[in-house]
């Protein structure tokens, strides 16, 4: 299997494949979650956590998806049930793949009203239409937005048809292309908006709520949301990272690559909070206040702040940049297997698939308007879909894929992969056997029995 070649094309470098999967990785959680998290659980020290978190559990995670997809050269469905084949394991593994890929089609149908709503956000800040607006008046817009489905289904559309025109276009054509240009955009952007944070007079508090070592506040649930989010902000659980694995060169490091992966992550949240917290301290605005930060606060505070329009237009282009790198990651992995299984032209695959999930997220738009009555066990079509893909799908697809690379895939062919030295390739196997499946086995006994 180890001279498989995949009908997709192939990353053109190493570096390429580590953009892509950053940018999948990086997503709307990064710029608000992660820094809001940070700070509110001990600062440096919950990174240091999350850090030891991102090492045990995610990057042997990941490390695992990539050797799978890189093996078997498909996508998610096919690899796994290929490997299983040839490590004498019964095909139906291949049903992980499944889940992982339905996972990213419901995730993208609500991901993609979300991604309008920041389209919005560009408009009205390149507009100026939140200039000295008061955070009563900027609550009763974002409001307003949320109850006109026309505005809404609009966006939606837009960016449906942004993420779908790169997919259809291929690997080296699309997803490469958009890579290439994305991925640097993304990391001027956050260095513009860092220096404009150092110039609002919150740097230092903004530093300091996120950096401050305070171990008092590590606690167990500390732990617990340090060890979920190191799961969730890798793409892990959907296939993704298999189906991206898949066009990803042999002599490549898998191990190496990955590492770098998880670093870039990691640093894109920490210097999105240093550009994001300072500007909320310099007005007086709650840190904590979650997705209203970045639609409801953020927009008062540049509307009231020197060259606030410039600043404010230029990180909602950010917060767009990043959901749109990770929404083509989301429909990578089914149109891969469209393609791959179906034999469907990419770009009747791409559409096909876009119609659906826009058909989808015409029900999660309505989730605020039309079909606000509308409930699944007391959830919104909104929340719903929410809840069981980050609640439920990805952290089973997780285990299973620690489970299935741990003790099921042989280990000579594990090793042809990862290529490390025996005792990283042991410690890597005894996380995918033990600690990784327990750990986000954890996570997802208290993400359906929060404690209270």
């Amino acid at each position: 299997m180890t001279n498989k070649t995949s009908i997709q094309d192939s990353w053109a470098s190493r570096w390429i494949f580590i953009l892509a999967a950053t940018g999948s990785a990086v997503g709307l959680g990064n710029i608000w979650k992660f820094p809001y998290i940070t700070g509110e659980n001990g600062g440096g020290a919950f990174v240091l956590v999350y850090l030891t978190c991102i090492l045990l559990v995610g990057i042997p995670i990941m490390m695992a998806e990539v050797f799978i997809g890189r093996r078997a050269r498909k996508n998610p469905i096919n690899a796994l049930s290929d490997v299983a084949e040839e490590s004498d394991s019964t095909k139906k593994w291949g049903l992980i793949g499944v889940m992982g890929m339905l996972s990213g089609v419901l995730i993208f149908s609500f991901y993609s009203v979300v991604g309008g709503w920041v389209l919005h956000y560009i408009k009205v800040m390149l507009t100026g239409e939140m200039s000295g607006i008061s955070s009563d008046e900027a609550g009763t817009a974002f409001g307003a937005l949320l109850a006109d489905p026309a505005t809404l289904l609009g966006w939606h559309t837009l960016f449906s048809i942004m993420t779908v025109v790169v997919v259809a276009a291929g690997i080296n054509k699309g997803i490469e292309t958009a890579t290439r240009i994305m991925m640097p955009a993304l990391f001027v952007l956050l260095i513009i908006l860092l220096g404009y944070a150092m110039t609002t007079g919150g740097f230092a508090q903004g530093w300091n709520f996120m950096f401050h070592f305070d171990f008092s506040k590590l606690t167990w649930n500390a732990a617990l949301i340090a060890l979920g989010h190191s799961f969730f902000t890798l793409s892990l659980g959907m296939g993704t990272i298999m189906a991206y694995g898949s066009y990803m060169t042999k002599k490549a490091s898998i191990g190496k690559t990955v590492l770098t992966i998880g670093a870039l992550d990691t640093l894109v949240a920490l210097v999105a909070g240093l550009a994001i917290f300072p500007i909320i301290f310099s007005n007086g605005m709650d840190p904590a206040a979650g997705p209203g930060l970045m639609f409801i606060s953020l927009p008062v505070a540049f509307g009231q702040m020197p060259f606030g329009q410039l600043f404010g237009t230029l990180f909602f282009v950010l917060v767009g940049v990043a959901a749109w790198t990770s929404a083509i990651s989301l429909l990578e992995p089914t149109v891969a297997f469209l393609v791959e299984r179906l034999k469907m032209k990419r770009v009747t695959a791409s559409i096909g698939l876009g119609v659906i999930v826009w058909g989808l997220g015409i029900a999660c738009l309505g989730s605020f308007n039309f079909m606000a009555d509308v409930t699944f066990f007391g959830k919104n079509t909104f929340d719903f879909l929410d809840y069981i893909t980050a609640n439920i799908m990805l952290p089973l697809g997780g285990i299973l894929i620690a489970l299935f690379a741990g003790w099921i895939v042989k280990d000579k062919f594990a090793k042809d992969e990862l290529e490390t030295s025996d005792t990283i390739y042991k410690l890597w196997n005894f996380s995918m056997k033990f600690t990784a499946p327990i750990a986000v086995a954890v996570v997802l006994y208290f993400l359906l029995n929060p404690i209270k």
